[in-house]
């Protein structure tokens, strides 16, 4: 296993050695979906042995190259994995995962704005009209005026939310 988690970092350095000789990169994104609704899928005694000194060189190295913000997308509660993920050079996550218990007011007061956030408006509330709509935005509104937050939903758009609702959303949303 750690021979193959070593391949693919040096893949990925190389890969993006090749690419930053042409162009700059503000944003390396890794995606891992490493939970699920109650938690990891591995425990983070693993992640920490296997994963973590991957994640620190293939970041190390990139941010020597220029690069300066690293994201990780993955669903599910990764409430265990986030320390992890600092350690290992991450500064950006995404989607948390609402109906995992994933909050991201609370993740800010955790971890401060030395973990960029993206996303975490649970996407249920599209489903229930203007009144939850309006309750979500309300609730994420002062990671917005902070910073280091960007408002989106928690994954995909549920099908059955109206366009009405979406619409409702979106002008809500700007």
């Amino acid at each position: 296993v750690e021979e193959m988690m070593d391949a693919t970092a040096d893949f990925l350095i190389a890969m993006m050695d090749r690419i930053l000789e042409h162009t700059t990169v503000d944003i390396f994104g890794f995606w891992e979906d490493m939970a699920y609704r109650s938690g990891p899928l591995i425990g983070p005694e693993m992640v920490r042995r296997f994963m973590l000194p991957r994640y620190r060189r293939v970041t190390e190295h990139l941010r020597g190259r220029g690069v300066e913000w690293f994201s990780l997308d993955s669903d599910g509660d990764i409430s265990l994995l986030i320390p992890i993920w600092l350690e290992g050079g991450i500064n950006i996550l995404y989607p948390f995962e609402a109906q995992s218990g994933m909050d991201v007011v609370k993740v800010r007061r955790q971890y401060g704005r030395d973990l960029r956030m993206w996303f975490g408006i649970d996407k249920r509330a599209l489903t229930q009209g203007p009144e939850a709509i309006d309750a979500e935005l309300t609730r994420v509104c002062p990671l917005v005026e902070e910073g280091g937050y960007v408002a989106g939903l928690d994954h995909g758009i549920p099908p059955d939310v109206s366009f009405a609702n979406y619409c409702y959303y979106m002008e809500r949303l700007k």
